[in-house]
């Protein structure tokens, strides 16, 4: 009997000792993905770096009866402009009747 009383304390003894768990780590937080600066008028106007969209519902409408702030570009059929892109110029494309037909960023 007393040979199972000391088993019985070394069986509780050691488990006493055995591993305790952990709590898991902490999820990592999702990275935000990163988006390439744009590198055409293309990707400039899909990634609204002009503040286009905001003009959106003036397409139909004449430029004469419209105003925007200093530094935005007018382009109507055969003017001639820089080739250089700036990803945050805003540019109001125009038709041969002044009607405004849609926005660019370059």
């Amino acid at each position: 009997m007393r040979m199972m009383i000391i088993s019985a304390l070394a069986v509780l003894a050691l488990a006493a000792c055995g591993q305790t768990a952990e709590p898991p780590p902490p999820a990592p937080e999702p990275e935000t993905p990163v988006v390439a600066a744009p590198t055409n008028a293309e990707e400039a106007t899909a990634q609204d770096t002009c503040g286009a969209s905001q003009y959106a519902s003036m397409v139909g409408t004449q430029i004469a009866a419209a105003t925007f702030p200093e530094g935005v570009r007018t382009i109507a059929p055969d003017t001639v402009v820089t080739q250089d892109f700036r990803a945050d110029r805003l540019n109001v494309l125009v038709d041969a009747n002044g009607v405004i037909t849609g926005f660019q960023c370059y």
